[in-house]
């Protein structure tokens, strides 16, 4: 008889072990998907900001030999990411392309103006700072006019904003829910050795001793989880790499290598505060309150 519950229980127990291995896992996938899109979502939101441009149109009676030591300040600026010179003829010639019809043979003359294209770094693609660089650009004797698209930097700023704004909120959300329930599926699986929790307590175990295995074996199952987790999310990644190659997912290192540790992190945190919490809780009970 003793054999068959002793078996019956070791059964349930691994049930129980299970059980939490598939909560963790479940739960940093989820996780890692929502911290996946959070990176990306900054690369993402960079790589549209460094695509604006605020051009210079450069005044007639400056020499080319100024224009080049111009052209060479502004490259090693600091909010430079890109600075390429269009000369009045080859911006003539482009528009003639555009419009389908030579217009210089109509006006005599070429109207435009020589310019310079600074692509900025996506941390001075902002309604505030591209007004200071307006206004600095202005005050240059070199240069006759600066032009940007305003309305569309404002839209750009207020979207980014709005949508990072929600996405730490969903992750907020994810995050707490993540905790909720591996803590639950933790909770159960030590929940079955209670009554071994207050025998040792009650011949003179200390509570960090007591509690030091089942915190070992909880981040070991959260590991694993992890690995589980992890093995789903390079599913993912490959797949979606795959149909969408310019986010370039396989390609970027940096994300790559926070996912994994922040997913690892994350299973070692979450898993050694619910089992810390829950074999506490267990510590503190009285004998008779065991049974409830």
């Amino acid at each position: 008889m003793s054999t068959k519950f002793d078996s019956y229980h070791k059964r349930r127990l691994q049930s129980s072990y299970i059980s939490v291995v598939i909560s963790i896992a479940l739960v940093l996938f989820m996780v890692g998907v929502l911290g996946l899109i959070l990176l990306k979502s900054t690369k993402v939101a960079n790589h549209i900001k460094e695509k604006v441009a605020i051009t210079l149109f450069v005044k007639d009676q400056v020499s080319q030999n100024q224009i080049e030591t111009f052209l060479a300040s502004l490259k090693e600026e600091e909010f430079t990411r890109e600075a390429i010179y269009t000369s009045k003829d080859d911006a003539a010639k482009k528009y003639s392309e555009e419009i389908g019809e030579d217009f210089l043979a109509f006006l005599g003359e070429n109207p435009l103006k020589n310019g310079i294209d600074i692509f900025l770094k996506a941390d001075f693609v902002t309604p505030e700072k591209m007004q200071e660089l307006e206004t600095r650009f202005l005050e240059n004797a070199f240069v006759a006019d600066v032009s940007y698209d305003k309305p569309l930097i404002n839209l750009l700023t207020k979207n980014i904003q709005r949508i990072s704004f929600w996405l730490l909120v969903v992750s907020g959300f994810f995050a707490l829910v993540s905790m909720i329930l591996i803590n639950s599926s933790i909770r159960l699986s030590i929940y079955s050795k209670r009554f071994n929790i207050k025998t040792m307590q009650m011949v003179g175990a200390t509570k960090s001793f007591i509690r030091r295995p089942f915190i070992i074996r909880s981040i070991k199952l959260g590991f694993f989880g992890a690995f589980l987790a992890l093995i789903g999310l390079a599913f993912v990644i490959y797949y979606v790499d795959q149909y969408i190659p310019s986010l370039e997912l396989l390609k970027d290192y940096g994300t790559l290598l926070y996912l994994v540790v922040g997913v690892f992190l994350t299973a070692f945190i979450i898993t050694w505060i619910s089992t810390f919490f829950a074999t506490q809780r267990f510590l503190n009970l009285q004998t008779d309150e065991l049974h409830f």
